[in-house]
């Protein structure tokens, strides 16, 4: 059970915040990561529009042979994406805690730009204490 990487999304499909855990993950360039951010939000959409039962907020989970993607879309339209181990029972949990922290520290901040690059030590040190 492990945590690779925690990414957030915003509602335009840019990448605000990027960090790894571990060395599960290779090292990406920031382009990598964006083009990677901005692929993962065009198959949000088209899953959410492919539902047979009507209508859907999109893929919550995507798995590969070795990860899975567990994501939480916001009403705001900001994606969570957290990379984890196939087995990690907790990731929805955790999603949800990230995404307390993110308002807690993130959106009360007056000097965060919502939609831009968080820039937030509070933020940080949240997570990895949570995460890390």
């Amino acid at each position: 059970m492990a945590i690779f990487g925690l990414w957030v999304i915003n509602k335009a499909g840019g990448l605000v915040y990027e960090r790894s855990f571990g060395d599960g993950l290779p090292h990406l360039t920031s382009n990598e990561y964006l083009v990677l951010a901005g692929t993962l939000h065009g198959i949000h959409a088209i899953t959410s529009r492919l539902s047979p039962t009507g209508s859907s907020s999109g893929a919550h989970v995507i798995s590969g042979e070795t990860f899975k993607m567990n994501i939480l879309l916001t009403a705001t339209g900001t994606k969570f994406v957290l990379l984890t181990s196939l087995v990690e029972p907790t990731a929805d949990s955790m999603l949800q805690k990230v995404y307390e922290i993110y308002a807690d520290a993130v959106m009360k901040n007056p000097f965060h730009t919502p939609e831009m690059p968080i820039r937030s030590e509070a933020f940080d040190t949240r997570i990895t204490t949570l995460l890390g």
